[in-house]
């Protein structure tokens, strides 16, 4: 996920703070399921006519992040095979929903393996254990559906469950003090609002500002 502003970096970023085993993050692999089929549900529903909206995300509109997505997916599998993920570039040249529910499912089937939860790999994010990695896209998959949501008028809450584990995985391994690096794909975090839901205090600590977005009378998500 990148920073307002910026592109993904083909660069590994430092090595991420990675907790004992003791205390290793949970499976990832069925909040991974629920996420991206809720990026589906949302993608569905995205009109002819919203593929040029601006999106928070800022070097995005509708239609690059949904290529986006996809390469997310992309370098979702390429961890799942034991490729560099850094061989994969962060915006596919597609952006239909199709493409997309076909790579997330090839993902899901790639990660069946216990073993790849606990070995560790290198992401944008630094080098990490498997489910942390996993976890890394399940966070992206959940802050770029807000991201897409507020820019389609679609409810930008997704399962809450799912999201509070997700703000707890991300707080561990993106944490705010790793955002001074510039190779560090994530902007400053964000003071959520009071009324903030889960989601969008998760799009908060990705650096994603609420103001302009959300809590509008005319969007009807306060």
């Amino acid at each position: 996920m990148t920073q307002p502003g910026t592109t993904a970096s083909s660069t590994p970023a430092p090595t991420a703070p990675t907790p004992p085993a003791s205390t290793a993050p949970a499976d990832p692999r069925p909040a991974y399921a629920a996420a991206t089929s809720w990026v589906t549900d949302l993608w569905s529903a995205v009109r002819s006519d919203q593929w040029d909206n601006r999106t928070p995300c800022t070097e995005f509109d509708v239609r690059t992040l949904a290529s986006h997505l996809i390469g997310t997916a992309r370098r979702a599998v390429a961890l799942g095979s034991g490729a560099d993920v850094f061989a994969v570039h962060p915006v596919a040249d597609v952006f239909d929903v199709d493409t997309y529910a076909a790579t997330v499912a090839e993902a899901i089937e790639l990660w069946a393996d216990d073993a790849k939860l606990a070995a560790p790999v290198t992401v944008p994010w630094g080098t990490v254990p498997g489910a942390g990695a996993l976890w890394g896209y399940v966070n992206e998959s959940l802050v770029h559906g807000w991201d897409l949501a507020v820019a389609t008028g679609q409810n930008p809450e997704a399962d809450p469950e799912v999201v509070a584990t997700t703000i707890e995985i991300a707080q561990r391994f993106i944490p705010a003090e790793i955002r001074a690096d510039d190779q560090v794909p994530f902007a400053a975090v964000v003071t959520p609002r009071p009324q903030a839901g889960p989601t969008e205090r998760l799009a908060n600590w990705a650096g994603r500002p609420s103001d302009g977005w959300v809590g509008r009378p005319s969007d009807g998500w306060v």
